[in-house]
């Protein structure tokens, strides 16, 4: 639970004992504040936390195996609360941090045009800005080739060469290679006679 809504639990606890006019169980206030979310225990704890800041807000009596079993208002009740209460000390309690923490912050605030200034100059914000267009460039890179790999498999479909068509090629190959074979072993046979001629 949040100290703001403690101290307006609180007060909320002196606003009823203020309108009884006698003395009523601890029980009373759990029940009409804080039954189901929290305990009887916590309803305890924050009228010893009222106590405890000061004695004279309620007439606390003990009983039934408690310290505070029974309460009642005082006349410094009504003071208390006209003075604001203890959300007037959470206010002024907020106060004095905003002000210590504002003391505090020795750095000045920066007007927009010098935050804009930083930014464009920050060297690390540089690098930063070029590994990410780097990144995009290679994500994008990478995405157009697949599309275009993928866009091939589909639309342009290899060209089949028919199983005679295949042969035919294929004898044509080897016979050109026959052709090939005997031209260069004519020519290793002439070259051969010419070196023995040169060595007579």
């Amino acid at each position: 639970m949040s100290e703001f809504f403690k101290a307006e639990l609180k007060d909320r606890f002196l606003e009823y004992a203020l309108e009884r006019n006698d003395y009523f169980e601890v029980q009373t206030l759990y029940d009409e504040f804080l039954r189901p979310n929290y305990s009887l225990d916590y309803a305890q704890k924050l009228v010893k936390d009222i106590k405890d800041y000061d004695r004279e807000l309620l007439d606390v009596m003990g009983g039934n195996g408690s310290d505070i079993f029974m309460l009642a208002s005082t006349p410094a009740t009504q003071d208390f609360l006209d003075e604001g209460g203890f959300m007037h000390l959470y206010v002024k309690e907020e106060e004095k941090w905003d002000t210590f923490l504002s003391h505090l912050s020795s750095t000045p605030k920066l007007t927009k045009t010098e935050k804009k200034l930083l930014k464009r100059d920050n060297p690390d914000l540089k690098r930063e800005k070029f590994m990410l267009f780097g990144l995009i460039g290679a994500v994008a890179v990478s995405f157009l080739f697949t599309v275009i790999s993928i866009f091939n498999e589909t639309f342009l479909k290899p060209e089949y060469v028919p199983a005679d068509e295949f042969q035919r090629k294929m004898n044509q190959l080897q016979e050109q290679y026959i052709l090939e074979n005997e031209r260069l072993k004519q020519e290793l046979r002439e070259s051969q006679r010419v070196l023995d001629s040169l060595g007579k």
